[in-house]
């Protein structure tokens, strides 16, 4: 890989049901890193997310509705898709589909390769088994025999023929990975989990699913009988989606493919962009940690670069769930705020600044709609909003016509470490710094009795509020824009409103 280029990916969303909150944390988690490694770092940023449409949840979502499986995903995927504008994502992001010809092909090369090496065998089994999930359960994972994390499902009970991967091959191999690579997931107490796990020894687990019984799925090479099981396929898409296997040689060039899935430019290629960062929540540790990197170990591949894992979004102290209603979706909350006069920008950046300072980067986060209320009137009309109006007319009154922007490309410790809810803290600790400043000095009087002191003092808080909206640049795009567009045009007098109390 080349140290120029930096790779992310999220997970990719089930498209059973409408995007939810904790799928719209994981993208504007994903989006600030990628912007600080383009925008700040300089480097060439290969952003992925997509939507993973094949498995037993989707084919019987789409037989409750009788709609046709490809009518329903392609349904579903555009929901997702558009979701990437209304958060304010990044524009060059890669969006992949788990339908996609090209993926479709990767998948069945990678089986072939972990076939040849011996990993993918078939078996009579019988397992207790979560649709939830998609996960064979052992007792150990359960409690009261349900499933913890779909307490409301019935566990099935399967007996057939699958195909396995040899996971219990790979037990070794994945500590001596954990020990070379001490950061390798973060944060450190989910890396002691998926490493407590792996030490109490790994089973085989099955690849596989027959196709009379659950036919919407990637077709296993040479056996008809047989799908993809809905993991071994969806994993798969953060090398499909870099050109895989076509591109896993630097001299080989990416051209053609859907409007959907063409890469950005033909120099996009996997050998330049592997290993990359996935980010994950909690319920994906065992899959993105172990599984894959078991599977990548297999087909040759050289493993992840880093995985980085969150937690989940409560609300008002319980976990969301359609049977409560209390799932917050994302589309509801940015037409709520539009409909209080919020622009779109503005609630986008609103909607951004929650899930970045207000749900911590690494544990669960509780969201409500009185708490978010609270926070954006707290901490963007009377933060950010109220400073950056109170600097700029200072300016303007004291006749200041010109400011200088200076480029600011320095790197932060607490984003090179994926601490974001700290790092956000530290802008806003600048913010009530400069709020600080203007009470102490009050240029405002000053200006009255010793101008060129007071101008002074305002020069400072201009250069310090530039400062801000640099280090806002990741996390709230849009603001940090119009920040930086007002003070380089001081001479027109325009004074953003950011951010109207609600």
């Amino acid at each position: 890989m080349n140290k120029n280029k930096f790779y992310i990916t999220t997970t990719l969303p089930y498209v059973n049901s409408d995007p939810h909150l904790g799928f719209a944390l994981e993208m504007v988690q994903a989006d600030v890193i990628a912007r600080y490694h383009k925008e700040i770092l300089g480097q060439e940023v290969f952003f992925n997310t997509g939507t993973d449409e094949h498995g037993q949840k989707i084919f019987q979502k789409a037989e409750s509705k009788k709609q046709d499986v490809q009518a329903y995903v392609d349904e579903y995927a555009e929901k997702f898709k558009q979701l990437m504008p209304a958060l304010g994502i990044s524009p060059d992001i890669h969006f992949v589909r788990t339908t996609d010809a090209n993926h479709i092909a990767a998948a069945q090369e990678f089986w072939k390769r972990c076939e040849k090496n011996g990993d993918i065998y078939k078996k009579n089994y019988k397992i207790k088994y979560c649709v939830g999930c998609e996960l064979e359960k052992t007792e150990s994972e359960l409690v009261d025999g349900k499933c913890p994390l779909h307490p409301n499902l019935e566990l099935e009970i399967r007996e057939e023929e699958n195909y396995f991967f040899r996971w219990s091959k790979y037990q070794q191999q994945l500590l001596d990975l954990y020990e070379k690579q001490p950061d390798f997931v973060i944060p450190d107490f989910r890396f002691n989990e998926i490493k407590e796990f792996v030490k109490k020894g790994l089973e085989d687990f099955s690849v596989s699913r027959l196709k009379e019984k659950m036919s919407w799925g990637v077709p296993v090479p040479g056996d008809e009988a047989h799908v993809m099981y809905v993991w071994f396929d969806a994993l798969i898409n953060y090398i499909s989606t870099l050109g895989w296997p076509e591109s896993e040689k630097s001299d080989n060039r990416i051209t053609g493919g859907s409007d959907s899935n063409r890469l950005p430019t033909s120099d996009f290629l996997f050998a330049e962009f592997w290993p990359g960062v996935q980010i994950a929540g909690k319920d994906n540790l065992r899959q993105q940690s172990a599984m894959w990197q078991a599977m990548l170990m297999s087909a040759g591949l050289t493993n992840s670069k880093q995985i980085i894992i969150h937690g989940f979004i409560t609300s008002g102290g319980q976990k969301m769930s359609k049977s409560l209603g209390n799932v917050a979706d994302p589309y509801e909350i940015l037409a709520k705020l539009e409909s209080l006069g919020l622009t779109k920008e503005q609630a986008t950046d609103a909607l951004r600044y929650y899930l970045l300072r207000e749900i911590p980067t690494f544990e669960d986060g509780d969201y409500t709609w009185e708490h978010f209320v609270e926070t954006y009137n707290a901490g963007l009309a009377n933060g950010i909003g109220n400073l950056t109006s109170r600097i700029l007319k200072m300016a303007v009154n004291a006749g200041i016509t010109k400011y200088e922007l200076r480029i600011m490309n320095q790197g932060n410790e607490l984003l090179n470490h994926y601490e974001l809810a700290k790092a956000t803290d530290e802008v806003w600790k600048k913010i009530q710094a400069c709020d600080q400043y203007i009470q102490k000095e009050e240029p405002f009087k000053k200006i009255k009795v010793d101008e060129a002191a007071a101008k002074k003092d305002i020069e400072f808080l201009l250069s310090e509020l530039e400062g801000i909206a640099q280090s806002l640049k990741p996390f709230l795009p849009n603001t940090a824009g119009q920040i930086l567009l007002a003070l380089k045009d001081l001479t027109s007098g325009n004074i953003p409103r950011l951010f109207p109390r609600i």
